[in-house]
């Protein structure tokens, strides 16, 4: 494996800035805020209908709209005009003004966002600007220096330099997090700007910062360009961008599930819901597996999966890895294109009131009519009526409506068959659950109290 030579800190990052200040823009957004809703709750103390009352709803309800400012930077990647910013810098902007370095300014068009990664693509009409050159993050290595050039408050051309601090952080802003962290100073007006490494190459897009105060602290975050870079392109052919995925829901491995699984470490990522109809589901991925791998590649974390499977396009087949009951296989899946966020909701059942278990658990049979009320795949189980806070079962996830039809490999067939296989566990036992959620596959580990006492 090549490994690059570490860069000694120069003597000035002067040449730097000055080779990459035509090619950093400053970025101002306009927003029009029109008052639809008339008087204040409880503005003015007057009777309701008074003409007093009226009078001052009218007037608020009458009043011009507002404007909204708000700054932030960008950088030019191509000579006619083609913008990279952040996304949440021009979110609903009415007007977008790209500042030049010489004081020229242009109306810019939005080609395309992508909230996801928080990446939006202008244009300007221009001509012969000069554009920055794209590096490639994945060479980036932890204590190597960056620098930062942006607008901070308002500020322009600003330049700051500092080192990666860390590499792949979570930071919880999206399903796509991967950010580089760095220390070079970053603050409100950074946002949408590059990260240089020291041979002037784009890294990064500076996007957020770490700080209770709102100001520096030490503590950036930039996206990998090598992560922007596909959405850009997307933008600039589509005007949007299109991913793909399993239609799995994932967790990290911790140590308690590594043991119940038999694992020999945590690596991967535990499956414990399968999406109905997925293209997981139709490629036989089951709730319970652990995703080790994508392409032969190791996925070592949970939130790596996302990252990897969206560098696919939908359609693709994609080999993805697997640890079931402790052995290995491959698993061929045909990616699917990414919907819309929508929001999900799973049916509960109705019914009388079953045996209450130790679980925190109120179970009764499933029928053909409670499965069918449920959206329910499974004809076999136990429907859970009620969920006991605070309980095992609901420290595992556990909802209403929910079926189980598996413990420990076993079939559940029936509240009798629960009850008998539930009884043999010792305390601290982990219990393997497979579960039908609407028609989704879905897999909990439960944890037996330490006195397994009556409930």
């Amino acid at each position: 494996m090549w490994i690059s030579p570490a860069h000694a800190m120069p003597d000035s990052f002067a040449d730097l800035a000055a080779a990459q200040a035509d090619s950093v823009v400053n970025i101002s957004t306009t927003k029009i805020v029109r008052n639809t809703q008339g008087m204040p709750p409880g503005f003015g103390g007057f009777p309701q209908g008074s003409p007093f009352d009226d009078f001052f709803h009218d007037f608020f309800r009458n009043m011009p709209p507002q404007e909204q400012h708000a700054l932030g930077t960008g950088f030019i990647i191509s000579g006619d005009g083609y913008i990279v910013t952040n996304n949440h810098v021009v979110d609903a902007a009415d007007e977008v003004i790209v500042k030049m370095r010489d004081g020229s300014e242009h109306e810019a068009k939005v080609i395309g966002t992508d909230s996801k990664l928080d990446v939006a693509l202008l244009k300007i009409a221009a001509k012969n600007l000069k554009a920055v050159t794209i590096g490639d993050s994945s060479q980036l290595r932890v204590g190597d220096w960056v620098v930062a050039i942006g607008n901070p408050f308002g500020l322009e051309q600003t330049v700051t330099a500092g080192i990666v601090s860390a590499k792949g952080r979570v930071i919880g802003s999206g399903p796509y997090d991967d950010f580089i962290q760095t220390d070079a100073a970053i603050n409100p007006g950074n946002s949408g700007g590059p990260l240089f490494n020291v041979r002037g190459e784009v890294v990064g897009i500076n996007t957020a910062i770490y700080s209770r105060s709102g100001g520096n602290n030490g503590i950036g975050f930039a996206i990998p360009i090598n992560l922007a870079r596909s959405a850009v392109d997307e933008l600039r052919d589509k005007g949007h961008v299109t991913r793909a995925r399993l239609g799995v829901h994932i967790s990290d491995v911790d140590k308690e599930t590594a043991q119940a699984l038999g694992l020999k470490n945590r690596d991967g990522a535990l499956v414990p819901q399968v999406e109905s109809g997925s293209a997981a589901d139709k490629a036989g991925i089951r709730a319970g597996d652990v995703i080790v791998s994508i392409d032969g590649v190791a996925i070592k974390k949970a939130h790596e999966l996302p990252i990897r499977v969206a560098n696919h396009t939908p359609g693709d087949k994609v080999k993805i890895g697997i640890i079931r009951d402790g052995k290995e296989k491959t698993v061929t899946v045909a990616v699917e294109e990414m919907p819309d966020d929508k929001v999900a909701s799973a049916s509960e059942g109705h019914g009388k009131q079953a045996n209450k278990v130790r679980l925190g658990l109120v179970v009764q049979d499933l029928t053909p009519e409670i499965a069918g009320q449920l959206q329910a795949r499974v004809k076999h189980g136990a429907v859970v009526q009620q969920v006991q806070p605070g309980m095992p079962a609901a420290r595992a996830g556990i909802n209403r409506g929910d079926v189980i039809y598996r413990i420990n490999g076993e079939d559940v067939k029936d509240v009798a068959s629960f009850m008998s296989m539930i009884s043999h566990f010792e305390p601290e036992a982990v219990l393997r659950v497979m579960l039908d959620r609407g028609g989704d596959q879905v897999f909990a580990l439960i944890k037996l109290p330490k006195a397994a006492g009556q409930e």
